[in-house]
């Protein structure tokens, strides 16, 4: 899907973001980076181990702050927000999909996928299990939806996490190293599906990988170096 018309307010605007490690020792791992992400965009970000990637990821999902510089998401200046805003834009603005798929063994899928609807107020626990087979249908899993977590296969799992980081409509999806702990087949899978709730829902995507394979069938990609933005190229 082609990025939002430049009127349109960006998903994630960064300006001069530094962060830095340490006080004694200084660790600088990031250096004044400066990126914007437009609404349907489908972002690589790539580079060595040390380059910043996982910091980089992890300010923009809120799990970390910036020594320095100006973040926004969706418009907001987080740099306005107290803790309790700050959780509540992540909730409502973000959803993560990590290398590991961190579900509960011991729920179903359509229990899994249904968790972060717990933590929200006037849905009943019926309408909540509902929207969760609604999206496992949407990754291809509705035959699985009352399967427990622990009897799907490794990238069945990855796919209920896609759900579950769906489950509350974000603007974006950050996904760190989704198919690093999948065997090649699952990879694809998955990746496939990352692509198509790009192409065809629009969903503002930001994957991290070291799959070069994956990386160049994204749309753009962001390779970091040394904590600065060395290479930021358009398909």
């Amino acid at each position: 899907m082609a990025a939002a018309a430049s009127g349109e307010v960006p998903v994630v605007t960064l300006e001069g973001v530094t962060r830095v490690y340490g006080q004694a020792v200084e660790t600088h791992a990031l250096r004044g980076i400066d990126l914007r992400i437009d609404r349907g965009e489908q972002v690589a970000l790539i580079g060595p181990s040390g380059s910043g990637k996982t910091t980089l990821l992890n300010i923009i999902g809120l799990l970390d702050c910036a020594t320095a510089g100006r973040l926004s998401i969706a418009g907001d200046d987080v740099a306005a927000l107290d803790d309790r805003a700050l959780t509540e834009l992540r909730g409502r603005q973000i959803g993560f999909v990590f290398q590991f798929h961190h579900l509960l063994p011991a729920f179903t899928a359509e229990e899994n996928v249904a968790l972060p609807l717990a933590a929200r107020a006037g849905r009943s626990r019926n309408s909540q299990l509902a929207r969760a087979r609604e999206l496992l249908a949407r990754v291809g899993l509705a035959d699985r939806a009352r399967h427990l977590a622990d009897a799907l296969s490794g990238g069945q799992k990855q796919r209920v996490a896609v759900a579950r980081a769906l489950v509350m409509e974000p603007a974006l999806l950050l996904a760190d190293e989704p198919t690093g702990n999948l065997d090649s087949e699952s990879s694809e899978r998955v990746f496939t599906l990352l692509d198509q709730l790009n192409r065809e829902h629009g969903l503002t995507e930001l994957i991290v990988t070291h799959d070069r394979r994956i990386a160049e069938r994204c749309r753009r990609v962001v390779e970091l170096l040394d904590g600065q933005v060395a290479r930021d190229a358009r398909r």
